[in-house]
């Protein structure tokens, strides 16, 4: 029982999950039972049949274009942005249908504050809603379900809907009549019939109607003594004997004329080849200027086919030599665009302009260099000259001179 009361709604399914996990040391475990995962299944298939007596297809989905949820859409997981948005436009009609105004929400709205308006007005319905708002957030479950029911429940309340006991139709029991099929065939009849089908070739047959009298009579004793007989009583020698008696008269012996049935067999041909052949005429007569036409069309579909074969062994060519021409064009671009692209290039004048530049700073210092050569050979050279000169003086001085020294 307590199962069966923790899935009445989903503030007894929290009652019971906050027992389960145990919130004091004292506190009794109490479990759901097995069916309280899919009561939300149920409770969402009485709610699309609450809507439509709300009539919101009409009043609702055709207005808004909204397509009809299907019986478990806020029962299963498909796409929580559009499952939140039905819920929130649900629930807004919903509380105007219960004649409490409420606005539609819009798409750029605070959830939360949606949420929290809509679980205020079902406390003001008098129900109770013991779960966080997060759980109507993500637009399925079984508290999503829960609160769309009470608010269908309350709508239909307000419209004066009173849900009454069905009432079944008594059903008048009828006799059954068989009435007698007129149609119905009877060994009698199969009988009168196969007799006065063949009464014209009653010669060719020995004691047959006879046979099948008897084997009649028999069989209506066997039937009319079925019940009564509850084992054999005939004596083997006796039944043999009978069989003896009886084997030459159960023999048919039939005598066809051969010759008359071929006759009538190729009468009956010839007339039938006969009937062909003048049909064949007839049509061939009927169909001849088709025929010529469908032959003349054949002939200019040769004419036409030999035609386009020709043509088409042209436009192979053509298209070789085209192919041809495009690869050379392809080749003539490509050559064109290197040069356009070396002539507006400025990296050539570029590096030119560098190396002229790095050519007068070589020529600057060579120039500086022969300079230093130049006065290094000049000074050598000077010098050279004061060393001569010093030695030409040194031979000139006298030799009294040096010995007074």
């Amino acid at each position: 029982m307590a199962a069966a009361a923790a899935v009445v709604t989903p503030s007894g399914l929290e009652d019971e999950a906050s027992r389960s996990r145990g919130e004091g040391a004292g506190e009794v475990v109490v479990e759901r039972g097995p069916g309280a995962a899919y009561h939300m299944f149920v409770v969402m298939e009485d709610l699309v049949e609450k809507l439509k007596l709300l009539r919101y297809e009409e009043d609702l989905l055709r207005k808004s274009n909204l397509k009809p949820p299907s019986r478990h859409y806020f029962a299963l997981p498909t796409n929580p942005g559009e499952q939140f948005y039905m819920f929130c436009t649900l629930a807004a009609w919903l509380i105007n249908k219960a004649g409490r105004p409420f606005e539609q929400p819009q798409e750029y709205d605070d959830p939360n504050a949606i949420i929290s308006n809509i679980l205020s007005e079902l406390r003001s319905f008098g129900r109770t809603a013991d779960f966080p708002p997060s759980k109507l957030k993500s637009g399925y479950g079984e508290h999503v379900c829960y609160v769309l029911d009470c608010l269908a429940e309350e709508a239909l309340k307000y419209i004066g809907f009173t849900w009454k006991r069905p009432a079944y139709p008594v059903e008048e029991l009828e006799e059954e009549t068989v009435a007698e099929d007129d149609a119905e065939l009877t060994l009698n009849k199969v009988d009168e019939e196969f007799v006065e089908e063949e009464t014209d070739n009653e010669e060719n047959f020995i004691d047959l109607n006879v046979l099948k009298a008897q084997t009649y009579r028999l069989d209506m004793n066997e039937s009319a003594k079925q019940e009564d007989i509850l084992e054999s009583t005939t004596d083997t020698a006796e039944w043999s004997l009978e069989v003896e008696r009886v084997l030459p008269q159960l023999k048919v012996t039939i005598r066809t004329d051969n010759k008359g049935f071929l006759d009538k067999l190729h009468n009956e041909i010839s007339r039938t080849l006969e009937k062909i052949g003048s049909r064949e005429k007839y049509i061939n007569s009927q169909l001849e200027h088709l025929v010529q036409e469908y032959r003349a069309a054949q002939a200019q579909l040769s004419e036409a086919r030999e035609r386009y074969q020709q043509g088409n062994g042209g436009v192979t060519e053509r298209t070789r030599l085209l192919s041809e021409v495009t690869e050379e064009l392809e080749k003539v671009k490509q050559e064109m665009e290197e040069k356009g692209s070396s002539m507006t290039d400025g990296a050539p004048l570029v590096k030119i302009k560098q190396s002229l530049t790095k050519l007068k700073q070589e020529t600057a210092q060579m120039d500086i260099r022969v300079g230093v050569v130049e006065h290094t050979l000049l000074q050598s050279k000077l010098k050279e000259k004061s060393n001569m000169t010093r030695d030409m003086h040194a031979t000139i001085i006298p030799e009294s001179a040096v010995g007074s020294y």
